[in-house]
């Protein structure tokens, strides 16, 4: 699912213009709160081109939903722009919303509602006639696989249901930029595949979608491009491919022991995060072939239980801007 975009991005470091063109560009944006000790959103600028699946990524506290909410309009910034379609929609929620299709983390406004009647309402709220906003809704509803819940009321559905009849809402009225915080939670792997089919579907009509997740395993295999965030500021915007590959060679041990193992995390070396019986270490090549060596002989090897190696993944990336960006403010 990735995309052969042709062009350069911005990182933390750069200058660059945001491109007006774009599905959505941000330029400059910036968010102070009374009170706090740093500002939640510090001159962040990107752009989401048409058909990409662009993520945000950070730690909690990183300013996520801070920039989330200036991007739909919901949040007037103290400095910067956010255009959709070329239009100016800097804290202007109305003028956001001819645009934009927003999936917060929780949704209230539907649970009073059938599932049928939150999804019609929503295409009719956008522009749609009757007619056309009852056929939507079906073909919404049997794209997700929630047509035998059509008439059941929202608030008393699953979480997950209750998650996938807020995709299929988000969904109505054929917004070009959909902006989706963390939607496929509480989803089984059917229900998963089956919004990313959907989201597929509306991409390949030209459709960007703005993905907010802590799920960086699913974020490996959808995004584009990512957008991570450390306490408001951006520390690194590229594609997962090339973000990965400022690691140098770096690779990723992990080990899981069935027993007490007869050495420490720090006998092998590198970056290690032990959890119980698990262990994951980041590390360079050759250092990670003198790590297996060591494990898989002798009273070692009759102590471990798995291991594998991998490449690092988006994870690993999180962790290293985190990691890099505290230096950064401590020296």
């Amino acid at each position: 699912m990735k995309s052969d975009t042709g062009t350069t991005t911005p990182d933390a470091d750069s200058d660059t213009d945001v491109d007006v063109s774009a599905a959505c560009a941000v330029n400059g944006l910036v968010r102070a709160y009374r009170g706090a000790d740093r500002r939640a959103v510090d001159d962040v600028s990107f752009d989401v081109r048409p058909g990409e699946v662009f993520g945000v990524l950070g730690r909690n506290g990183a300013g996520k939903t801070t920039l989330v909410r200036m991007l739909v309009g919901l949040l007037r910034p103290d400095d910067g722009t956010v255009r959709v379609a070329g239009a100016d929609v800097t804290g202007r929620a109305a003028d956001a919303a001819a645009h934009v299709a927003y999936l917060p983390q929780a949704e209230s406004a539907l649970t009073d509602m059938s599932v049928r009647t939150a999804v019609e309402t929503t295409a009719r709220l956008r522009g749609l006639p009757r007619a056309g906003a009852r056929a939507e809704t079906a073909d919404l509803l049997a794209e997700l696989e929630l047509t035998g819940l059509a008439g059941t009321r929202v608030g008393k559905l699953s979480g997950g249901q209750r998650r996938l009849a807020g995709v299929a809402a988000a969904l109505a009225g054929g917004r070009r930029l959909l902006v989706l915080d963390e939607p496929t939670t509480g989803l089984d792997l059917d229900a998963r595949r089956a919004v990313w089919r959907a989201l597929d579907r509306r991409r390949a009509g030209g459709a960007a979608v703005v993905l907010v997740t802590h799920n960086v395993l699913e974020a490996e295999t959808v995004l584009d491009r990512v957008l991570v965030l450390h306490r408001g500021r951006t520390v690194a915007c590229d594609t997962p491919g090339r973000l990965k590959e400022r690691f140098g060679g770096l690779v990723r041990l992990d080990l899981s022991w069935r027993d007490a193992p007869p050495l420490s995390p720090a006998d092998l070396g590198g970056d290690v995060r032990a959890t119980g019986n698990r262990w994951s270490v980041r590390l360079p090549v050759e250092d990670a072939r003198r790590a297996l060596d060591a494990v898989l002989t002798g009273a070692a090897y009759a102590a471990l239980d798995d291991f594998g190696l991998a490449p690092p993944s988006l994870e690993d990336v999180l962790l290293a801007c985190d990691a890099d960006s505290g230096r950064e403010e401590s020296a």
